[in-house]
């Protein structure tokens, strides 16, 4: 059975005995090594850091053992920094590099229509989808979209801003991915060609890090990119997007909790030899406090969680409005 639910109190003393007590690192090996296989899989897409916690398919004490032993193999922060190393030492760049290259195509391939995905591919490509779902149901209860400025930060092959700017908003979308940014174009253009009624505002799509935007617009969404940013940094992230936004700032991102983060740190352990970028887990307080300090209240939250994505969502409103 997937490990689907937090770990029981009896469970999580095995953990911290395991540990604790090094003779129990043999076992856990033992056990994780049969789980190998079954983890190959999850490797494949497990690499350059999403916002999904993968984790093999074990179960009862494999599944401790499974997580006891994420915490004493490998080196996940030494092969992170050689990585980023081998970047130029910019980590911003290395998850640049990332998503114009290798991660362009396996990612360009999730988030499309594609037959030739595993079923764990798939299930990233609908809890993404269901995250996008819920940020077009949450504007659309606001009185849609149409005539409405949206910046989508982070854009990726387009999920959010393609359907917003059919629906009629004035979408500036950009993404750290020229590769990215360039997908996302063709793609609107594709929807056009198969008759989509085009927009009164043509969508724009250029490359750009969320750091160098500049701009104002009613909406600013950032989906599933906070990820790549550490605490220390996503505050002054969150403060630099809400000076974009007029009225509301709509934020996913992965959430840390016990659980999760044991479930994120079998996934390094299991990252496979191309993970390039870090995968950063955030508390909800502290991402609430952050959009408080900006001046936002937080007005709306959800969270869709699948086998292998798990996303937390948070709708913020600008207080007093602008």
């Amino acid at each position: 059975m997937l490990l689907a639910q937090p770990l029981a109190g009896a469970q999580a003393a095995d953990l911290r005995d395991s540990v604790q007590h090094p003779s129990a690192n043999t076992a856990a090996r033992t056990a994780v090594s049969s789980q190998l296989r079954a983890s190959t899989e999850v490797a494949e897409v497990a690499d350059g850091g999403s916002p999904l916690l993968s984790f093999a398919t074990v179960g009862g004490a494999g599944a401790v053992a499974a997580i006891s032993a994420a915490f004493v193999l490998g080196d996940p922060a030494k092969r992170r920094a050689e990585q980023t190393k081998a970047a130029g030492g910019n980590e911003k760049a290395a998850v640049q590099s990332y998503f114009n290259t290798q991660g362009f195509e396996r990612w360009s391939k999730i988030y499309s229509e594609s037959d030739e995905v595993s079923k764990v591919q798939k299930d990233i490509r609908d809890g993404h989808a269901q995250t996008v779902d819920k940020v077009l149901a949450l504007l659309d209860s606001s009185g849609g979209v149409k005539g409405i400025s949206i910046c989508d930060a982070g854009c990726g092959t387009g999920s959010l801003a393609i359907p917003l700017a059919l629906r009629g908003a004035a979408v500036s979308a950009s993404d750290i991915s020229q590769a990215m940014a360039g997908e996302s174009r063709s793609r609107y253009e594709a929807e056009l060609a198969k008759g989509a009624a085009a927009p009164s505002t043509a969508p724009t799509f250029e490359a750009s890090d969320l750091e160098s935007l500049k701009g104002q617009w009613d909406t600013v969404a950032c989906l599933d990119v906070l990820i790549h940013y550490d605490q220390n940094n996503v505050d002054g992230m969150i403060r630099h997007l809400a000076s974009l936004a007029d009225k509301q700032l709509i934020l996913s991102f992965a959430p840390k909790t016990l659980y999760y983060s044991a479930l994120k740190r079998v996934g390094e352990l299991f990252g496979g030899k191309n993970k390039a970028t870090r995968a950063y887990l955030h508390a909800e307080a502290d991402i609430e406090a952050a959009l408080n300090k900006a001046g936002f209240d937080v007005v709306h939250k959800d969270l869709t969680a699948t086998s292998f994505y798990f996303s937390r969502l948070f709708q913020a409103k600008r207080k007093g409005g602008r």
